[in-house]
């Protein structure tokens, strides 16, 4: 069994600001946020429809998003949890995870787990994924209420992009590069992003603008302990990942431009 993907969401400035004062700085991006749902919630199928041996009825599968406390407070009351999708929150005095996910009672499928820790949380993801796809193993009501998982996605804040940063689970970022300047006081902890950024805002030669052209941004990244190089995918990477159209270029609402970046790990 493959071991589950982390891929990081988040808007951030040129400069990699994403918060201030415990909140976004920006504010009336309703087509970003758009996309961020329609992402985060969207299930793709396996690549090849391979012959599977008979399962027990379960339901489908699940993205996770994986927050921090302070991230889960910033969230308006009236939108916790993210509808659609299962909200993992960390928090140091969370209690021990259940051996099986709790049940739920809405059609939306708004699940609320908390964990002490990312690792914990990402433990518990495999073994529901694990225990929900072994044909093997003898499914409980409990099990097949959460169903199979889909992709895992850290949402934020600091704190929790740094830690997933050091995890070789992490393969990708969804960046939405906000390209008018705010203030702020909380940062993406990953300075080689901001160094490509502002290389290419200073220009660069034909060859590098022919290499953007063709779908691949190259160069070596800062990285985490645990990975490779980091590199800017081209459109039609992102539209494949995504499921989607996604808008190409710089985009604008209410006086704000902003631009959405794939970003993988080798």
């Amino acid at each position: 069994m493959l071991p589950l993907e982390l891929t990081l969401v988040l808007a951030a400035t040129r400069d990699m600001g994403i918060g201030l004062n415990g909140t976004l700085p920006w504010t009336g991006l309703k087509k970003e946020m758009a996309y961020f749902a329609r992402v985060t919630k969207r299930v793709l199928p396996p690549p090849s429809p391979t012959q599977q041996p008979e399962q027990p009825q379960q339901q489908p599968a699940l993205n996770a998003v994986i927050m921090g406390r302070k991230t889960w407070d910033s969230i308006p009351a009236r939108f916790r949890p993210l509808r659609g999708r299962l909200n993992i929150v960390i928090s140091r005095s969370a209690p021990p995870l259940p051996s099986s996910p709790p049940p739920s009672t809405s059609s939306e499928r708004d699940d609320v787990i908390m964990a002490s820790s990312l690792e914990q949380a990402l433990a518990y993801l495999w073994q529901q994924q694990h225990t929900s796809s072994s044909p093997s193993h003898p499914s409980s009501s409990s099990e097949t209420t959460l169903g199979k998982i889909g992709r895992v996605f850290v949402i934020g804040g600091a704190q929790m992009y740094g830690a997933a940063l050091a995890l070789r689970e992490t393969r990708r970022i969804l960046l939405t590069r906000v390209l008018t300047d705010f203030a702020c006081d909380t940062f993406f902890p990953l300075a080689a992003l901001q160094q490509q950024q502002q290389s290419r805002d200073n220009g660069g030669d034909d060859s590098e603008k022919k290499k953007k052209m063709a779908g691949v941004e190259e160069g070596t990244q800062e990285v985490g302990r645990e990975g490779g190089e980091w590199k800017r995918r081209g459109q039609a990477a992102l539209d494949a990942w995504a499921g989607e159209a996604v808008p190409a270029g710089m985009q604008e609402e209410n006086g704000t431009r902003y631009e959405f970046q794939m970003w993988e790990r080798d």
